[in-house]
């Protein structure tokens, strides 16, 4: 789930304003679409009655001649990371939050040593990032349960390792078995 902000005051593109220009200074002269950027237009009607609709929108950042900078307006859910862990304790697709950061991670992997533990592998894109993060206690948040019967049927069909039919017996409800195999 994305953090929603207020929204701000509409942005006025000159792109999309009409301009009259004058050609002549007869009485026949119209008004002209004039466009920097040569943006279409989408086509409005206020019969259509959807409540939604699907747009494109994108970060920028331009300067003109004036040396005005103008930005367009971001709506772009927050990256979401990749994490590992014991799919018995957070079921594939848990999304959660570190408090301390804010930073979101999904589960999507499992491992060996995750297996019977309460330790989450955070995904880090480089071995710097790694090292500087390090082995810590984290509070997270649990933004949203991933599905435990999705991640037992996945973890059926790979049971001849002793780390998943850990996770198996333990999504069946067999603690002791779980506990026994070690």
């Amino acid at each position: 789930m994305c953090e929603r902000l207020p929204a701000g005051p509409p942005i006025h593109r000159a792109e999309n304003v009409l301009r009259a220009i004058p050609v002549s200074e007869s009485d026949n002269v119209g008004v002209h679409r004039v466009s920097n950027s040569d943006v279409v237009l989408q086509p409005f009607s206020m019969d259509d009655n959807r409540t939604t609709s699907r747009v494109k929108t994108t970060t920028r950042v331009t300067k003109t001649t004036r040396l005005v900078k103008r930005a367009v307006a971001v709506a772009k859910a927050p990256p979401i990371g990749s994490a590992a862990a014991d799919w018995s304790r957070w079921p594939m697709g848990t999304t959660f939050r570190l408090l301390s950061t804010g930073q979101m991670y999904r589960v999507e992997d499992y491992g060996w040593a995750l297996s019977g533990r309460n330790t989450i592998d955070l995904y880090m894109a480089n071995q710097r990032e790694m090292n500087s993060w390090g082995a810590r206690e984290e509070t997270i948040q649990v933004l949203q349960w991933g599905d435990p019967q999705q991640s037992l049927q996945f973890l059926q069909s790979h049971q001849n390792y002793k780390h998943i039919k850990r996770m198996v017996l333990e999504l069946e409800g067999r603690q002791k078995e779980a506990a026994a195999l070690r």
